[in-house]
C-alpha cells in the first residue's frame, strides 16, 4: 500500500474540531487534510458544473441523433490524452504533474471562449459538438486526478471513515456550480461563463498544491507502511502503457472495469431517454440549460445532506460491498418503472435519484476500492479505468440504445432490456467489496 499516509498535524486552531468529530469518526491530526481535500474537490466539481448543463444543450443544439458519435469523439479523445498524462505521471513528480494538468484544462476553457466569441451560428453548432467532446473528457480526467491523489494520501481504513466527507466538498462544489450556471446564464450568456470556470480551475490547482505540500511535511515515523517522504515525491517511473497492462493482469481491475462499464452502458441507456423527451418538450436553449441545471442542484442538495451525516455511517455498518450494490439495485428498480411510465417526471425522479446514490454512496466506495493497490496503479490504471474504459461503456451504451431503437424498441422496452444488465452489475459490486477486504485484511497481489 506504498503511498498512503497517516497524517499527523497539530490542528488546534480548528475551534469546529469537536463538531466535526460528533459528525465524522475523523480523528484530530486528519482534520486538516481532510478539509483540504475536501475544498480541493469542491473547486473541481464546481468548474466542471458551470459548463456542464451548456454541454447537455449543446449536445442536444447538435441533434440528438448525433449524440452516439459525440460519444464515439470522447472515446477517441482518451486514447489521445491517456497516454499523454500517463508520460507525465512516468516522467514528473505527482507535485508537478497534477498542476500541469489542471492549466492544461483552463487554457482549454479561455480558447473555447475567444472561439464561441467569434464563430458564426452554424459554426457554434460544430463547435458545440466539439466542446460536448471536449467537456466529457475534461470532466473525467480532472475528477480521476483528484481521486488518484486521494487514494495515495489516505489508507483504506482512512477512507472508508473520511471519503464520505471528503465527497460532500464536491457535492458543494456541484450545488454552487450548478446554481451560478442557473442564475447567470440568461444574465450573462452561457460563453461567459466558460471563463468562471477556468478561473475555478485555476484555484483547485492552487489547492491540490497546498495539500500535496501538508502531506510532504507530515510526521509519519510512526508508520512503518509509508515509503520516505523522498521516495513519494519522486516520478512513479515505468512506461505509458503500464496502466493498460497492469488492468488486463488483475482480476480485482477487471471487475473495477466491469463494474464501470455497466454503470456506463446503463447511465447511457436514461441519458438517451431524457434527451428525447427534453427535446420534444423544450424549444428554448436556454430553458433547456436552466432544466438540467436544476436537476443537478436537487441531486446535489439530496447529495451533500447524505454524505454529512450518513455516508460514513452506512459504509461502516453495511460495509463496502453492500455499498457498492446499492447504485445497481437503485438502477434495477428505475429501469423496472421507467419500463412502465416512460414519461419526463419519472425520467427525472430516476435520474435524481440514480445520481445521488452514486454520489452520495457509491462513488465513494468506488474510489475505495483503490487504496490497497500500488501507486503506479493508483494514476495509470486508475486513469485508463476512469476515462477509457468508462467512455467505451458509453459507447456500448450508446450504438446499444441506437440499434434497439432502429429495431422498434422504444423506452419501455429499452428499459425493461436494462434491468438484467443493472442486476449483474449489482452482483459485481458485491463481489469488488468483498474482494478489497480481503486484500486489506490478508494483503496480496489484486
Amino acid at each position: 500500500m506504498g503511498g498512503n499516509s497517516e497524517f499527523r498535524l497539530p490542528i488546534s486552531e480548528f475551534k469546529a474540531v469537536g463538531l466535526l468529530k460528533k459528525i465524522v469518526a475523523v480523528e484530530e491530526n486528519e482534520v486538516r487534510p481532510m478539509l483540504w481535500a475536501a475544498l480541493y474537490y469542491f473547486l473541481v466539481l464546481a468548474a466542471y458544473f458551470v459548463i456542464r448543463p451548456i454541454r447537455d444543450e449543446m449536445g442536444i443544439a447538435g441533434g440528438v441523433r448525433n449524440l452516439p458519435w459525440l460519444f464515439l469523439g470522447t472515446l477517441l479523445g482518451m486514447l489521445l490524452i491517456h497516454p499523454l498524462f500517463t508520460a507525465l505521471v512516468s516522467r514528473l513528480p505527482r507535485r508537478l504533474f497534477i498542476p500541469l494538468s489542471y492549466t492544461f484544462f483552463a487554457a482549454n476553457l479561455i480558447a473555447f471562449w475567444l472561439l464561441f466569441l467569434i464563430i458564426s451560428e452554424d459554426a457554434g453548432i460544430w463547435a458545440g459538438r466539439v466542446f460536448f467532446v471536449w467537456t466529457s473528457v475534461f470532466n473525467l480526467f480532472v475528477v480521476s486526478i483528484f481521486w488518484s491523489l486521494m487514494a495515495d494520501l489516505f489508507k483504506p481504513a482512512q477512507a472508508k471513515r473520511l471519503f464520505g466527507f471528503v465527497a460532500v466538498g464536491g457535492t458543494v462544489g456541484a450545488v454552487v456550480g450548478s446554481s451560478v450556471t442557473v442564475f447567470l446564464a440568461a444574465r450573462v450568456g452561457p460563453t461567459n461563463l466558460l471563463l468562471v470556470s477556468a478561473a475555478i480551475l485555476g484555484l483547485a490547482m492552487l489547492v491540490a498544491r497546498k495539500l500535496m505540500s501538508i502531506a510532504s511535511k507530515s510526521r509519519v515515523d510512526d508508520d512503518p507502511l509509508r515509503p520516505p517522504t523522498a521516495q513519494i515525491e519522486r516520478p512513479v517511473g515505468g512506461g505509458v502503457f503500464d496502466g493498460i497492462r497492469t488492468v488486463f493482469s488483475s482480476n480485482y481491475l477487471l471487475g473495477i472495469v466491469c463494474y464501470m462499464l455497466l454503470y456506463t452502458i446503463t447511465a447511457t441507456f436514461l441519458y438517451f431517454q431524457q434527451a428525447e423527451i427534453v427535446e420534444a418538450t423544450f424549444s428554448d436553449r436556454v430553458a433547456r440549460t436552466i432544466f438540467f441545471a436544476r436537476i443537478d442542484l436537487v441531486v446535489n442538495i439530496l447529495t451533500a445532506i447524505t454524505q454529512i451525516f450518513l455516508t460514513g455511517r452506512i459504509v461502516r455498518r453495511i460495509g463496502v460491498a453492500l455499498a457498492l450494490a446499492t447504485l445497481p439495485l437503485v438502477c434495477v428498480l428505475g429501469f423496472a418503472a421507467i419500463g412502465v411510465t416512460p414519461t419526463l417526471i419519472a425520467i427525472a425522479v430516476f435520474q435524481v435519484l440514480r445520481r445521488w446514490s452514486n454520489y452520495a454512496i457509491a462513488r465513494p466506495c468506488r474510489e475505495m476500492l483503490y487504496t490497497v493497490l500500488p501507486r503506479s496503479a493508483k494514476y495509470k490504471a486508475k486513469n485508463f479505468i476512469d476515462t477509457f474504459a468508462y467512455r467505451f461503456g458509453d459507447q456500448i451504451g450508446a450504438w446499444s440504445y441506437v440499434g434497439l431503437g432502429a429495431l422498434g424498441f422504444g423506452a419501455a422496452t429499452i428499459s425493461l432490456v436494462a434491468v438484467p444488465l443493472a442486476a449483474t452489475w449489482m452482483v459485481i459490486g458485491l463481489w469488488l467489496g468483498r474482494r478489497q477486504q480481503e486484500i486489506v485484511t490478508k494483503p496480496k497481489s489484486p
